[in-house]
């Protein structure tokens, strides 16, 4: 069984879910709405610039999710699901879901957003595994705090093979990802069958050099 995995954010949706989220809840006031949509683009620039201070920028957007029950946050995220990330679930992206499905590869999800936010999406993608930057809990709330090896950059690989080790019946022989930025090269260079999808342009004249599949998902 080969392992296909996916990057989320402007791979399987057409648009950036953690940005989304930081606009939606300036919508839903949450927050100091001028500061917040500020930050939220500041962060935003720095991520496609590949400079973005990955901590600096947790600090700043785990911080509204420790003022909420976890049962409001379900209520928020159900919201935020119907307005924002159903309209840009992309079709081409489920029937790409679909094909290594029917193939009988393992469909994971390794992304650089937090598991609150991308949970209930790689649920209704319907992948096997999730790997995602996971958040400290206590007393049933969110702390602010992250636990573990963040699932990003360098980190994504650091991660799976983490998994692959809890995980022995897997392995990379074989193995797809599927990745619009130039934040996922460590592992697209990893896998043994990388895949651009609408990508960055550095990502995509790294591709072409490597003569590696350009896919336009849209």
């Amino acid at each position: 069984m080969a392992l296909a995995i996916f990057d989320l954010d402007n791979t399987l949706i057409a648009n950036d879910s953690d940005y989304l989220w930081g606009e939606f809840v300036c919508e839903q006031e949450l927050v100091d709405v001028e500061a917040y949509r500020k930050g939220n683009a500041y962060f935003h620039q720095q991520y496609e610039q590949a400079s973005l201070d990955i901590y600096e920028y947790l600090n700043f957007a785990l911080e509204p999710l420790t003022h909420y029950s976890m049962e409001e946050l379900k209520q928020y995220h159900e919201l935020f699901m119907e307005q924002h990330i159903r309209p840009i679930m992309l079709e081409k992206a489920r029937a790409m879901l679909q094909k290594h499905r029917d193939q009988g590869d393992h469909l994971m999800i390794i992304t650089a957003t937090n598991r609150f936010v991308v949970e209930p999406i790689a649920d209704e993608f319907g992948v096997d595994t999730l790997l995602a930057i996971e958040l400290e809990i206590k007393d049933n709330r969110y702390t602010g705090k992250v636990a573990g090896t963040l699932t990003f950059q360098d980190g994504k690989v650091t991660r799976l093979q983490e998994w692959l080790t809890e995980n022995p019946e897997f392995s990379m022989e074989g193995s797809y990802f599927y990745s619009d930025s130039k934040n996922d090269l460590p592992l697209l260079q990893k896998v043994d069958f990388p895949f651009a999808v609408n990508p960055d342009p550095e990502l995509e004249r790294t591709a072409r050099e490597n003569d590696w599949p350009v896919l336009n998902l849209r």
